[in-house]
């Protein structure tokens, strides 16, 4: 094989203090939760759009794959595709692509580069006193908010679903007659003012709308996006119910589909887990580093201690103060009966918080924990990044060090996905319930179990199928659980929304149409192949 990096280095068009030879670049780029490191022959670190545009017309010359990556922290899922090729693998980093510009303050609007994070915004607009909201995940503060939108990603504030949230964007196409030139929409090319404001604000632009196809997808490599931002509320308050009766889930699951119908726009996303993922949260792992599940007595014992329920809602509510004040009336009327309903605002909330800021030992001191993970849980849903979400990764791989920031795929955590939708009934969640707890222990995995409801009709669940990376074995099961869930699920209508990059070749078909469609798009724009050969294209 060619020595790409020489050829890279010798073309002239990125400094060569920023390519990376392949040892680098495997390293840096090529370590997956799932995998052993994937081999990757070079990468190059992109500062504009114009480096984009000349490298992939010198990946059309020289025959080898470009993989864009914004940050590359696409954990559970993966980053670079292990498709089998001949030609050389160059990961095109975006992360120094990091410029934010204001498109209208007082709107909401902001346009960013694919580098820019959820911590970089989230300062940006508190140093610029935007009076808006990052739209953040569970991801973490290093995480890039264009690829999270590019993957149809969503959150728990307001704007929960991140791709909606995207009125405008640009891109460098893979096809070379079409590289040298950014493609935007035709109203940016119709608008001779100087703003270009009307194609930043409106979404779906003239004649088909083709953004869409920049999602999900190697069709393009976006470079830039305006996003519409979720103003931060007047009045804001977090909701917990805490359910220590099972036999409750049916009403549960009934209560949150109402509070989503009837509250459209005032709640956001609602978040349900279950006593397992909370114990999680609150408590190591009491079988260490070993690929066995906790037994239904160590997971009641750690639940005892931690006085953690059967299920646990959590949601938030923005708006006018009256509006909050009337929503939560409504939310204690839907949810009466099935547990304890707090308020992050409530007075017995900030009596314990002033209590444990005083006093943190014996009882105190867990209660002082579990009130942390609460304040660290409204931060995300007020659009401030941190890491609450990510120790869940290291559930098999030892205690977290404070204050350490996380890198699961670096720091060689086991930790793969299964994110299908279900119908909004509470008999088909019941269901997948059962069928999550019956199926994920034969593989020695963890039945941790969230649903996250974004609309009264359909829910989302996310089950992190967490392991002993390092162990093959390990490795082997948690590969064959995936496979398992997804192929039981479907027979039961629970269809992933995302997929893996190995998934992606496993389970796409070429010969559904759907796939046909995409296989002549992508040979249109791409006809060398140039761009992420196998994401989103069997």
């Amino acid at each position: 094989m060619t020595d790409i990096y020489q050829q890279l280095v010798q073309a002239g068009i990125i400094s060569e203090e920023r390519i990376l030879h392949s040892e680098q670049a495997t390293s840096a780029y090529g370590k997956t939760t799932f995998s052993q490191p994937i081999h990757l022959d070079a990468a190059v670190k992109v500062v504009n759009s114009n480096e984009v545009s000349k490298l992939i017309k010198l990946a059309n010359t020289l025959s080898f794959h470009l993989y864009p990556v914004s940050s590359s922290k696409n954990w559970g899922y993966g980053s670079v595709s292990d498709f089998a090729t001949d030609n050389p693998k160059v990961v095109l980093d975006l992360s120094l692509m990091n410029q934010i510009y204001p498109t209208d303050k007082e709107l909401g609007l902001i346009t960013i580069e694919p580098g820019v994070t959820q911590q970089q915004l989230y300062d940006y607009l508190e140093q610029h006193h935007w009076s808006y909201m990052t739209p953040v995940t569970g991801a973490g503060p290093n995480c890039s908010i264009v690829a999270n939108a590019l993957e149809r990603g969503y959150g728990i504030t307001p704007r929960t679903d991140h791709f909606e949230a995207v009125t405008a964007l640009k891109a460098v196409l893979p096809h070379p007659e079409l590289c040298e030139q950014q493609y935007h929409s035709p109203i940016s090319s119709l608008d001779h003012s100087d703003t270009d404001f009307i194609d930043k604000t409106y979404k779906w632009k003239l004649g088909p709308y083709l953004d869409g196809l920049m999602t999900q997808s190697n069709l393009g490599v976006v470079t830039q996006m305006t996003i519409r931002l979720g103003r931060k509320p007047k009045a804001f308050t977090a909701f917990y119910l805490r359910c220590f009766d099972e036999d409750n889930f049916a009403p549960l699951t009934q209560g949150i589909r109402d509070i989503l119908r009837d509250l459209e726009g005032i709640v956001g996303s609602i978040n349900l887990m279950d006593k397992r993922r909370l114990v999680s949260m609150v408590a190591d792992n009491p079988n260490g580093t070993a690929h066995q599940v906790m037994t239904d007595q160590q997971v009641n014992t750690l639940a005892r201690q931690n006085n953690v329920p059967n299920w646990l809602i959590v949601g938030s509510v923005y708006g006018e103060p009256g509006v909050v004040k009337a929503a939560k009336k409504v939310i204690r009327s839907r949810l009466k009966g099935l547990g304890q309903l707090l308020y992050s605002d409530s007075l017995l909330l900030n009596i314990a918080r002033q209590v444990t800021d005083r006093v943190s030992i014996g009882p105190l001191k867990d209660i002082k924990k579990q009130l942390s993970s609460l304040e660290l849980g409204m931060q995300i849903m007020l659009g401030q990044p941190n890491q609450v979400a990510l120790p869940l990764a290291y559930w098999r791989t030892g205690k977290v060090e404070p204050g350490k920031s996380l890198l699961p795929d670096q720091d060689g955590c086991g930790l793969l996905w299964y994110a299908p939708l279900i119908p909004m009934h509470s008999d088909k969640m019941r269901a997948f319930v059962e069928f999550i707890r019956t199926t994920t222990p034969q593989f020695g995995i963890e039945p941790l179990i969230t649903f996250t409801n974004l609309k009264h009709d359909c829910v989302d669940s996310t089950i992190p199928i967490v392991f002993n990376l390092k162990d093959s074995e390990s490795r082997e099961q948690a590969h064959q659980c995936l496979s398992t869930l997804v192929e039981e699920g479907l027979k039961q209508g629970f269809v992933p929304y995302r997929m893996n990059i190995h998934q992606q070749q496993k389970l796409l078909t070429k010969t559904q149409q759907h796939w046909q469609t995409v296989d002549k798009i992508k040979q249109a724009l791409d006809p060398n192949n140039v761009l992420s050969p196998g994401r989103y294209n069997p």
